[in-house]
C-alpha cells in the first residue's frame, strides 16, 4: 500500500485562501464587537445588524444598489447573449476576430478610463447624472463579460442539430428557441450572475457616473469609511457576503441540475439506442 505524499501545492493552496477570507472573517467577527470600535473585542451584541435595518438611507441605497444591479445583469445578458451569437456566426474570420477584440478591450481597459469615459459622454449629451447613467453604464460594461461566458456553449454545441432541425423543415426562431438557447442555457446563467456580482460591487465606475441623491453600496461605503471605522458598515458588509454566498450556492446548484440532466439524456438516448437494435 502506497503512503500518500504530502504535496506542496495543497500547503500553497491553503495560505492563498487564509490570506483571502481571513480579513473578511475579521470584518464580520467586529461586526458583532460592542466596543464601537475594532481595536478590541469587548463583547458580542447585535446592534451594530439593529443599527443597520433601522437606518432608512442605508436600506434604500442598498435596494437602489440591487435594482441596478438586476436590472443590468438582465439586460446585458440579454443583448450579450444575442451579441455571442452575432459573433459565432460572422463568417469571415477577421471580422470575427476584429469583434472578439473590441468585446475584450472593454475587459481589460481599467475601471476609471471607463468610469471617466462615460462621465465624459453623458456630459457631452447633456444626459442627467443618476439612476439612469449608473444603469446604463452598468448594462456597457456587462455585456463583455456576458459575451464571454455565452461563446465557450456555443463552441460546444453541436452543429448537425442545427442541420438536421433545418433539414425536417424548422424556421429561424424555432431553432434559436428549441435547440440553440437550451443548448446554452448554462453559458446564459452564468453569463448574468457574473454580471450580477460584477454590478453589486462596482465603485469606479459608478463613482464617475453617480448624481446627487442616487447613490450605490459601494460608494456609499467609501465615503463613510473616510469619515472614520463604523461596525455598521462591517455588519452591513458582513450581510453582503451571506448574500453573496447564498448566490454561489444558488449558481452551484443550477449547474448540478443541469449536469444531472444533461447525464439523465444520455442516459436515456443510449437506451433508446440499445433498444432500436
Amino acid at each position: 500500500m502506497k503512503k500518500q505524499r504530502f504535496k506542496w501545492s495543497n500547503l500553497y493552496l491553503i495560505a492563498v485562501f487564509i490570506i483571502l477570507y481571513a480579513p473578511i472573517f475579521y470584518l464580520i467577527l467586529y461586526s458583532f464587537n460592542a466596543g464601537g470600535d475594532m481595536t478590541s473585542f469587548s463583547g458580542a451584541t447585535w446592534d451594530n445588524y439593529r443599527a443597520v435595518f433601522e437606518d432608512v438611507r442605508l436600506i434604500t441605497i442598498v435596494l437602489n444598489t440591487l435594482l441596478i444591479a438586476l436590472l443590468s445583469s438582465l439586460i446585458a445578458t440579454i443583448i450579450g447573449t444575442f451579441g455571442a451569437l452575432a459573433i459565432y456566426y460572422t463568417k469571415k474570420r477577421q471580422a470575427r476576430n476584429a469583434l472578439l477584440s473590441l468585446n475584450n478591450i472593454l475587459m481589460v481597459s481599467p475601471d476609471v478610463i471607463i468610469g471617466a469615459s462615460f462621465l465624459i459622454l453623458f456630459t457631452f449629451i447633456g444626459f442627467s447624472l443618476g439612476f439612469a447613467s449608473v444603469l446604463l453604464s452598468h448594462i456597457a460594461f456587462s455585456i463583455p463579460i456576458v459575451v464571454l461566458m455565452v461563446l465557450p456553449k456555443l463552441k460546444e454545441m453541436n452543429d448537425s442539430m442545427l442541420m438536421a432541425a433545418r433539414d425536417l423543415g424548422a424556421n429561424n426562431w424555432q431553432v434559436l428557441s428549441k435547440i440553440v438557447l437550451p443548448s446554452i442555457t448554462p453559458g446564459i446563467l452564468a453569463g448574468f450572475f457574473m454580471a450580477f456580482t460584477y454590478s453589486l460591487d462596482d465603485f469606479a465606475v459608478t463613482f464617475f457616473v453617480t448624481g446627487n441623491g442616487f447613490t450605490t453600496l459601494a460608494v456609499e461605503i467609501y465615503s463613510r469609511a473616510r469619515q472614520g471605522v463604523s461596525l455598521e458598515i462591517n455588519a452591513l458588509s458582513a450581510l453582503m457576503f451571506i448574500f453573496a454566498l447564498m448566490l454561489v450556492i444558488g449558481y452551484y446548484f443550477v449547474q448540478q441540475h443541469n449536469l444531472s440532466k444533461k447525464q439523465k439524456s444520455k442516459k436515456r438516448y443510449g437506451t433508446e439506442a440499445v433498444n432500436i437494435r
